[in-house]
């Protein structure tokens, strides 16, 4: 039979209304019915759920369903039913003999027998398991040891474990490092400072102040625009996002001052980050950038522009950032050794 004249049997099928058979069919023919349907195997899964099994209910309903009556009745029943009483009590009395493991004695071959010096037989049976442990560690048997014994053991010239060969394996015991006081530095009156050109402020150190608004972060931007006496500039962990990153490379093209510039830990995104790297091609005084850690993979395009620019910009000697690509982390790395190299021919000249 083709697929065609199969879907037009199963569409004929489909349109019997069952219900209008049954109804025409006489007594006889149902108990008939009945008959065949009791012979049918109820596990073939072939046939429909009402062919499987019969309706076999007599009975008609009492009522409607009261879900809640249901359940307290279920209840009710649980709780008046009696539990089953144990075939064999638990009295806690234990039986049989505890198992012992045995520890036989393990005979050494007469070819792994070795006969040595009677002092040194004498100075062996003698000898602490410390001992035993540093021994072992001088004659490079370190598979009867930890690695921690054994490096100790080589490192000092002194027993250092006295716990012996068969002891556990402690971890170090670190001491707990204090976390970093925050830094006092008054934002408000450092602005000041840069505005007024102070002789004194050579370095603005900003990091993990969190709280500072973006506004005066690009008010800290625009004011070393005009400044002539800071040198290193940082920003760590200040939320700097991309309005503050497009201030710091507009700050760029201006300051001819400025040697260190840290702007690690933020939420520059790609963009921000490339308008900064930009910003440097016009700049011939900064000597340190640091742009690593930021909320976000800045890119393959934005790394290739990093690398073009330390290849153009010869004032650059150190640069931050971990580049995720081979090509780019190659040229960075043969740009800033030649940056390096020419910063120091320009010093002995």
């Amino acid at each position: 039979m083709s697929s065609t004249s199969y879907r037009q049997e199963l569409e004929k099928y489909r349109d019997i209304d069952e219900d209008k058979i049954l109804r025409e069919l006489s007594q006889e023919e149902l108990d008939q019915l009945d008959l065949e349907l009791l012979e049918m195997d109820p596990e073939n899964v072939m046939l429909p759920a009402g062919m499987r099994q019969r309706d076999q209910t007599k009975k008609s309903p009492t009522g409607p369903l009261d879900r809640d009556a249901l359940l307290q009745h279920l209840e009710k029943q649980a709780l008046e039913a009696e539990e089953r009483e144990d075939l064999v009590p638990f009295t806690g009395e234990k039986k049989g003999k505890p198992f012992v493991p045995k520890n036989p004695k393990r005979e050494i071959p007469k070819e792994e027998q070795i006969t040595l010096e009677p002092e040194l037989e004498e100075a062996l049976a003698n000898a602490t398991d410390a001992e035993m442990c540093d021994i072992a560690a001088i004659l490079g048997m370190y598979t009867l040891m930890s690695n921690k014994q054994y490096y100790d053991a080589l490192c000092s010239g002194d027993i250092t474990n006295t716990e012996g060969i068969n002891s556990v394996v402690q971890p170090d015991k670190y001491k707990p490092v204090p976390d970093e006081p925050p830094n006092p530095t008054n934002v408000e009156e450092t602005l000041q400072k840069i505005r007024s050109n102070d002789r004194d402020l050579e370095e603005v150190n900003l990091n993990n102040i969190k709280d500072i608004p973006v506004a005066m972060l690009k008010e800290v931007c625009e004011a070393m625009k005009a400044n002539t006496q800071v040198k290193r500039l940082s920003l760590v962990a200040t939320r700097s996002n991309d309005p503050v990153a497009q201030a710091v490379a507009e700050m760029l093209k201006v300051n001819k001052t400025l040697e260190s510039l840290n702007i690690e830990s933020n939420f520059i995104t790609s963009a921000g980050m490339m308008a900064v790297i930009k910003a440097m091609r016009e700049n011939s005084t900064l000597a340190e950038l640091k742009v690593d850690n930021q909320c976000q993979r800045l890119g393959d395009s934005v790394e290739m522009e990093m690398a073009a620019m330390l290849e153009k910009c010869p004032s650059i000697v150190r640069f931050g950032y971990h580049f995720t690509q081979q090509g780019p982390r190659a040229r960075a790395s043969i740009a800033i050794t030649k940056n390096n190299e020419l910063r120091r021919k320009q010093k002995k000249t």
